[in-house]
C-alpha cells in the first residue's frame, strides 16, 4: 500500500505530498536513513490542533456540559488509547516507515507510535489544506467517539447497552454477521445485528467493531422502548 493509499482511506488530496511522506516517518527509520527528518515536529502540531478542533466541537455542540465534564470529553478521545484504536480502525500501522528493529518488535501496532502517527497526519492535514480539512478528517474519525463521551460511562458502547435491552425484552443474545467490500487499502465493513432471528439493525465501519457498533446502535435505538412498553401492557393486564 501506498501513501497515496493512505491519502484516499482519510479524504485528503495532498497538494503537497512530501508532507504525508513526513507524517509517516518514525525516527526509528530516519535513524537508517541519515538526512532524513522525522515526524516528531508534526506530531506536536497534530496534537495541539487536534485539541483545538475537539474543543471547538465539544464547545459548540454541548452547550449545557459544564468546564469539568468538557474537559473529560475531550481528554477521552484524545487520549493515546483512544487515538492508537482510531489509527488501529486506518491500519495506520501498515503505512508507517519504521526502522529494523521497531518493525522487528511489532513497532506497527504499538499503541504510542500509532497515536503519534495519526497527531503527525493531522499535522500534515492541517498545513496542507488548513482548518477545514483538518476539522473534517477529525469530526469523521472522532465525532462518534465524542457523541459517547458525552452520554457518560458506558455511553459508548452501545453492544453492552442492546445485550440489555435484548435479555430484558426477549431473553435473547445479539448476533452479529460482518462483512467487507473493497480493495485491501479501503476496505468497508458492514455488520447486521439480529434478536430472536429478527434484523433489527445495520451498521457500516472502517472495522468490524465499528460496524458491528453502528448496528447495535440502530438496534437499540429501536428497540430501547420495547421494555417499557412490555412493562405498560403487563401492568395494564393486571389491572
Amino acid at each position: 500500500m501506498t501513501d497515496a493509499d493512505l491519502a484516499q482511506r482519510i479524504g485528503h488530496e495532498f497538494s503537497d505530498r512530501d508532507l504525508l511522506e513526513l507524517a509517516l516517518s518514525h525516527r526509528s527509520w530516519c535513524a537508517e536513513h541519515p538526512g532524513q527528518d522525522s515526524n516528531e515536529r508534526l506530531e506536536f502540531l497534530g496534537d495541539a490542533v487536534l485539541g483545538l478542533i475537539v474543543t471547538d466541537y465539544i464547545y459548540d455542540t454541548y452547550p449545557d456540559l459544564p468546564e469539568g465534564e468538557l474537559a473529560k470529553v475531550r481528554a477521552s478521545v484524545v487520549s493515546a488509547d483512544a487515538l492508537s484504536e482510531v489509527a488501529l480502525e486506518l491500519d495506520l500501522g501498515s503505512f508507517v516507515r519504521l526502522g529494523k528493529g521497531e518493525t522487528a518488535s511489532g513497532g506497527t501496532e504499538k499503541p504510542s507510535i500509532l497515536a503519534d502517527a495519526l497527531e503527525a497526519v493531522l499535522g500534515a492535514v492541517y498545513l496542507d489544506g488548513g482548518w477545514e480539512p483538518a476539522s473534517e478528517l477529525v469530526l469523521d474519525l472522532l465525532a462518534e467517539r465524542i457523541a459517547a463521551a458525552a452520554q457518560g460511562p458506558g455511553g459508548q458502547d452501545y453492544k453492552t447497552r442492546l445485550q440489555e435491552v435484548a435479555a430484558q425484552a426477549y431473553d435473547a443474545v445479539p448476533i452479529y454477521v460482518v462483512t467487507d467490500s473493497g480493495p485491501d487499502h479501503a476496505k468497508v465493513f458492514h455488520a447486521i445485528v439480529e434478536v430472536a432471528d429478527e434484523i433489527v439493525g445495520r451498521g457500516t465501519g472502517r472495522s468490524k467493531k465499528q460496524a458491528e457498533q453502528q448496528a447495535a446502535r440502530a438496534a437499540w435505538t429501536e428497540m430501547r422502548e420495547v421494555p417499557a412498553e412490555r412493562d405498560e401492557e403487563t401492568s395494564h393486564s393486571h389491572a
